[in-house]
């Protein structure tokens, strides 16, 4: 490749980063989708509401399950900007932009420029990552945390600096107080397996590993503090059943490992493939090329063990060998390696020179391609959204031409198809987060109804659930406080008052003598367990259950 060539595949290619950017924010106004999303921004919402940042509630009582720092950041945001969806998903996309940053520096400190822009674009573009960056957990904030982490210690371990171990040791400590320990597998697996397989015995007995342990222990005080202050100071308190409940324990041990083992109080039934089959979506549509990458680099590493860097390898790797044995496993855990595996990906694309390779991979990319918008295609018939408008239609349609003309005038081999594939990507996603969310999150009737009765509820009456769940998409989005209260229609509820209930259980209080007027309805379905019956729009209303709000009386005159 020419140098005047090379430079302006750069400017495409930067071009490009920025329209995967923009993709990744598009879900940014999205309803947060429940049931984990809307917990977290309900338990970050009540620490600003409480002014305690130490102890962590969830449905009036204490919550012991992930440790404090996703919702020190998120309490920060709401209580800068108000409780706002975005406010929520915004520190979530940013620590996922920042692990963008830190795979473009590690690969490039790896490899070169290039293979550290292919990187970036392919980890923003891989499905799993635009998902969490609209169904906003933990693992955005780990994303970028873990790679930062390893950069540095990339770096201490390189230049031998105290600064590089002292922002490798703060990344390293904000990774564990957001999932638990775990975290040190990956971040330590990336690092130690290095020179391990390197031979770097010296180096792997090094005094900064010493310094790194402390510092991050140091780090992590606040957390252990809070811990203390919330449950070990008081082992009366009843979690998971029973008393003397730990949560420095808990942080240290059952969190993860417990799940690992299955012997915490939080247990699951594991299945050896479950990571193989979801990668396989979740890393669309780079995952084919992915399992390919990761073979030809662990077969080249063996050639030539100790000029090869094993960090992405080890790293990504030792985790995914592990989230395969445990016994507790969701989908969105793998995306922790995401930056691993988009390094190792585009190192192989870039390395490609073989003919045959390349028109191989052609094939396989056009045949992705072709599936992933065949699939929207179907999606759109049946499911049909009436959120999909005539700018949005726009914008995907002159996407989809440039899909099918644009990559051959401006690039040509390998690129051409990694530039097909980013735009096939922008097509898929910019579809489901502007079209197909927000569609679906009208069915999640929680939400829908908290923000119909902070704009028509004047006389501010009280707001009660009787449906025997937890809605933790009513208890973020409604601006008043929500009072749970027996299903069976048997508690006390001091009328007028508003009530949102199924309509089943509103037989309950019809049957104990209550007098009320319904004045909303809504169609209810579990968002994240979307079957074939519910996506065909013909046969939708079969999977829908409804609720309610009704007016207990007395009647106020005036209530819309």
């Amino acid at each position: 490749m020419d140098q005047p060539n090379a430079a302006n595949q750069t400017k495409w290619l930067y071009l490009f980063i920025g329209m995967a950017v923009v993709v990744n924010f598009s879900g940014l106004f999205i309803t947060i989708i429940g049931p984990d999303g809307n917990l977290y921004a309900t338990i970050a919402k009540n620490m600003v509401q409480r002014n305690n940042y130490a102890d962590l509630f969830a449905w009036g009582t204490d919550w012991l399950d992930k440790p404090h720092f996703p919702f020190w950041v998120t309490a920060l945001f709401f209580k800068c900007f108000g409780f706002t969806t975005w406010a929520y998903k915004l520190p979530g996309i940013l620590f996922v932009m920042m692990g963008a940053v830190y795979t473009y520096h590690l690969a490039k400190a790896l490899y070169n420029k290039q293979i550290a822009l292919w990187a970036v674009l392919i980890l923003l573009t891989a499905q799993h990552i635009v998902l969490s960056n609209n169904d906003v957990r933990a693992e955005p904030y780990l994303t970028g945390l873990i790679i930062a982490a390893v950069y540095h210690f990339y770096k201490a371990h390189t230049r031998n600096s105290f600064w590089q171990l002292l922002f490798a040791s703060l990344f390293t400590a904000c990774a564990i107080m957001t999932k638990g320990m775990f975290a040190l597998i990956t971040i330590g697996g990336a690092v130690v397996g290095h020179l391990i397989i390197t031979r770097q015995w010296k180096q792997l007995y090094h005094w900064r590993w010493l310094l790194a342990a402390v510092l991050i222990l140091l780090f992590i005080m606040p957390e252990i503090g809070c811990l203390y202050r919330q449950f070990d100071k008081h082992p009366e308190k009843v979690m998971f059943g029973r008393t003397g409940v730990s949560g420095i324990k808990f942080f240290f041990w059952d969190s993860q490992f417990g799940r690992f083992f299955n012997t915490g109080p939080i247990k699951g039934s594991g299945d050896p493939s479950f990571f193989i089959h979801t990668t396989l979506w979740a890393f669309l549509p780079w995952s084919l090329l992915l399992f390919v990458a990761i073979f030809q680099s662990i077969k080249k590493g063996i050639k030539n063990v100790q000029a090869h860097e094993w960090y992405c390898i080890c790293g990504s790797m030792l985790t995914f060998l592990l989230f395969s044995a445990s016994k507790f496993q969701l989908p969105h855990y793998i995306v922790i390696v995401f930056p691993f595996f988009a390094i190792i990906t585009a190192q192989y694309l870039y390395n490609l020179a073989s003919v045959k390779s390349i028109k191989a991979i052609r094939v396989t990319q056009v045949v992705v391609i072709i599936l992933m918008l065949v699939i929207i295609g179907i999606l759109q018939y049946f499911y049909q959204p009436e959120t999909l408008n005539w700018i949005t239609g726009l914008i995907i349609f002159a996407i989809l031409l440039a899909l099918i003309f644009l990559p051959g005038k401006i690039s040509a081999g390998i690129q051409q198809t990694i530039f097909r594939t980013l735009l096939a990507a922008f097509i898929v996603n910019l579809y489901l987060n502007l079209c197909f969310y927000p569609s679906l999150l009208h069915y999640q009737s929680g939400s829908e109804a908290a923000m119909w009765i902070n704009k028509n509820n004047p006389q501010k009456l009280p707001v009660y659930i009787a449906d025997g769940m937890f809605h933790d998409d009513m208890n973020f989005y409604l601006d008043a406080p929500v009072t749970e209260t027996s299903p069976d229609g048997s508690g006390t509820i001091p009328a007028p008052a508003l009530l949102y209930a199924n309509t089943d259980i509103l037989y309950n209080f019809a049957a104990r003598g209550w007098k009320y007027k319904v004045i909303k309805t809504y169609k209810r379905y579990p968002v994240t367990r979307l079957k074939p019956a519910f996506l065909d729009k013909a046969t939708r209303d079969k999977e829908l259950s409804e609720m309610q709000i009704v007016l207990l009386n007395p009647l106020p005159p005036n209530i819309k």
